[in-house]
C-alpha cells in the first residue's frame, strides 16, 4: 500500500507556472516561519526575471521571487529555500557542507535512533540502504524481511525530511499498512506535517517540471534584488534533477 501525497492543484502538470493566483508585487509576510520561529518576507518584484534567492536581512529570512511566482508555486518555493538557506548556514558555522548521512551504516544508526526516540524500539529493520533505482516513490519497506530502501533523491533534503520518511517506513515494520494505528506511531514526530508538506512541494514542483526560471539566476544586478550584506546570498533554479518521484509516493 501506498500514500500518495497530492499536490497543492489538482493535476498540476495542465498548469504552466504563473498561471496560479499572483502574488502581491514587494514585501509581505509568508505564512512559513524560519525554524528559529524568524518572519520570512517574500520580496516579488518584476526587475526579478527569473531564478529565487534566499539571504538573511536584519534577523529574517528574505526570499526574492519573480513577479510571475504565483501563491501556489510560492507554497513549495518559500520553505524549500528557507530550509536551503538555514542549512548553508549551519553549514558555515561548522565549516562543512551538508550533512546527510552518506552511508548505508549512518542510515542503519539514524533509524536505530529514531526508533528509540519515536517507537519505543520496536520497529528495528536488518537493512536499511540508499538506492538509485526508485524513482518513483521517496522510501519504500519490505515488511517480512525488514528491510527499508530510501530513494537517493532524499539526499539532501532536510534532515527533518529525512528523518520523517526513515520514520513512516520504520512504522511500516510495526503495521504493513496505512491504517489508523499506523499513522498513530508517527504521531509524536513534531516536524510530520512539515515535512509532509515539504515532500508535496517537492512532488508539485517535479510534477509540473518547473524549468521557467532557469537561465540567470541573479539577472537584475540589482542590490535591492536579493544583495545581502554579509555575502550570504543562496540562489536557486526552479528546476529539480530528472528522475524525481512524480508523484513523491511512500511505501
Amino acid at each position: 500500500m501506498s500514500e500518495k501525497f497530492a499536490p497543492a492543484h489538482q493535476d498540476p502538470r495542465r498548469t504552466p507556472i504563473g498561471r496560479g493566483t499572483p502574488g502581491p508585487l514587494g514585501d509581505s509576510l509568508s505564512v512559513h516561519r524560519a525554524s528559529n520561529g524568524a518572519a520570512v518576507v517574500v520580496r516579488r518584484t518584476r526587475r526579478r526575471k527569473s531564478g529565487i534567492a534566499a539571504f538573511w536581512e536584519k534577523g529574517r529570512a528574505v526570499i526574492a521571487v519573480p513577479s510571475r511566482l504565483s501563491l501556489e508555486d510560492e507554497q513549495y518555493w518559500v520553505p524549500h529555500m528557507v530550509s536551503r538557506l538555514e542549512g548553508d548556514t549551519r553549514a558555515k558555522a561548522a565549516g562543512r557542507r551538508g550533512r546527510t548521512p552518506a552511508g548505508d551504516d549512518a542510515l542503519m544508526r539514524r533509524c536505530l535512533d529514531l526508533s528509540a526516540r519515536y517507537l519505543g524500539s520496536r520497529a528495528v529493520p536488518d537493512s536499511v540502504r540508499w538506492v538509485t533505482n526508485q524513482n518513483g516513490r521517496w522510501g519504500s519497506c519490505t515488511h517480512a524481511r525488514k528491510t527499508i530502501r530510501i530513494s537517493h533523491h532524499v539526499k539532501g533534503m532536510p534532515e527533518w525530511v529525512l528523518d520523517y520518511v526513515l520514520l513512516h517506513e520504520l512504522a511500516h515494520l510495526i503495521h504493513p499498512n496505512h491504517s489508523p494505528q499506523f499513522w498513530a506511531e508517527l504521531g509524536g514526530y513534531p516536524e510530520q506535517d512539515r515535512a509532509k508538506a515539504f515532500l508535496e512541494g517537492a512532488s508539485f514542483a517535479s510534477a509540473r517540471n518547473i524549468q521557467g526560471m532557469g537561465a540567470d539566476l541573479d539577472d537584475d544586478g540589482g542590490p535591492d534584488e536579493g544583495g545581502d550584506d554579509d555575502g550570504g546570498e543562496l540562489t536557486h533554479a526552479a528546476q529539480e534533477p530528472a528522475g524525481w518521484p512524480p508523484a513523491g509516493q511512500l511505501f
